[in-house]
């Protein structure tokens, strides 16, 4: 398993993902978030869905991932809220040691 990582969260709205990001970032679980608006089609509850949804993407370390989660599904409006990470295979050094000292993580 990687050892740093992008973990994916979709939200509702602007406001929540700006709330969710922030108290990523101010809880040392991610070095930075990205906020996007995105386009999502999806399956839920047997109907095709689609709507506007705001993307975060957290960089971080694997061993925050559970702490992500846990934030995530206390400040989301969401009953499954869509929290994944994709691990980072390859980094320059520098961006790697940044996210190891803004997550309070050494290597």
């Amino acid at each position: 398993m990687a050892e740093h990582g992008l973990v994916l969260i979709t939200c509702g709205g602007p406001g929540e993902a700006s709330l969710i990001a922030r108290l990523l970032v101010e809880g040392s679980l991610a070095a930075g978030v990205q906020i996007l608006p995105i386009s999502s089609i999806y399956v839920w509850e047997g109907d095709v869905v689609e709507d506007s949804e705001w993307l975060l993407i957290a960089k971080t370390r694997a061993d925050k991932f559970k702490s992500i989660e846990t934030l995530v599904e206390e400040n989301h409006s969401y009953r499954v809220p869509p929290v994944l990470m994709i691990g980072i295979e390859a980094a320059t050094r520098p961006y790697l040691d940044w996210i190891d000292e803004s997550t309070g993580s050494t290597t």
